[in-house]
């Protein structure tokens, strides 16, 4: 049984949410400011994201307290007999409390939010330089099937 907690994100959450993405190490360059945590591109992205019903921001709890947070992406689609799709991206978990199987636990919660809207399949990326996590997403059940391209804008 887990002691974690799910639940949507509201605006009192983003400078949590803001923190925890912005101390992420992998970019070479810092995209976040955990400074400014209710700058106007923040707040549109959070009021986007709760607006659409084909998306989930949630935060995770332990113990009444911000331990983490995920988003999820329902996509439809045309391929596969018009198969929607899963899309997790930006899980982060606060470091004193990561390697406890929390991330395991949020993603499969993630997987059957995803099972429940009827996906048949759960995607996600991670950058090449998390090869720690890529064992983690394989040992969950994900394979490495595709290789991902993005252009910054």
């Amino acid at each position: 049984m887990s002691d974690i907690v799910y639940r949507p994100a509201t605006k009192a959450d983003l400078p949590f949410m803001v923190a925890l993405i912005a101390e992420d190490d992998v970019s070479d360059v810092p995209m976040d400011d955990a400074n400014d945590p209710s700058g106007p591109g923040y707040v549109a992205g959070f009021e986007a994201i709760i607006t659409d019903p084909n998306q989930m921001l949630i935060i995770a709890e332990r113990e009444g307290k911000p331990i983490g947070t995920l988003q999820i992406t329902f996509l439809p689609g045309i391929a596969r007999k018009g198969m929607w799709r899963g899309l997790i991206e930006s899980v982060h978990i606060i470091p004193p409390e990561r390697n406890k199987g929390h991330g395991g636990r949020m993603i499969q919660w993630a997987v059957e939010q995803c099972r429940d809207r009827g996906c048949g399949m759960v995607q996600l990326t991670s950058n090449k330089k998390r090869v720690d996590a890529h064992r983690f997403y394989q040992r969950l059940g994900f394979d490495q099937s595709h290789e991902g391209f993005k252009l910054f804008l």
